[in-house]
């Protein structure tokens, strides 16, 4: 069994890595549509459409205008989310996502971050770097 630890983890906006990287998450849903008729002792269901969203959260770097700087608020982007690195053979996920929110975040004693929510706006594949 492979296992990874979370710092080989890297995410792209198209071919261009998000600099500063802290920690990200995908979740996928599928919906469903109840098919119980009468005479049926138990519900079931059909799945129906299945959809996707997540949040990446970095340390804010206003000079990655490619990654971090390509991610505002209404934008449709091309994320590539690589959970064990983007090295050759190296599975990752990809889809188009619009960015949802930003929130920069800053206390006295620490660093400035900012996160990132998206929503995906159709399918998310499972694929290989090369």
């Amino acid at each position: 069994m492979a296992t990874h630890t979370g710092s080989e983890g890297t995410v792209k906006v198209g071919a261009n890595t998000v600099a500063e990287i802290r920690s990200f998450s995908i979740a996928t849903t599928a919906d469903t549509a109840e098919d119980t008729t009468m005479g049926d002792s138990w519900r079931t269901f059909k799945t129906t459409l299945k959809g996707w969203s997540g949040s990446l959260d970095c340390f804010w770097d206003e000079t990655d205008t490619t990654g971090q700087g390509a991610m505002t608020e209404g934008t449709e982007v091309t994320l590539n989310v690589y959970p064990e690195g983007a090295s050759t053979g190296d599975k990752y996920y990809t889809g188009l996502a619009i960015i949802t929110g930003i929130t920069i975040n800053s206390s006295f004693d620490g660093l400035v971050e900012a996160s990132f929510t998206f929503q995906g706006n159709g399918s998310l594949s499972f694929s290989t770097a090369s």
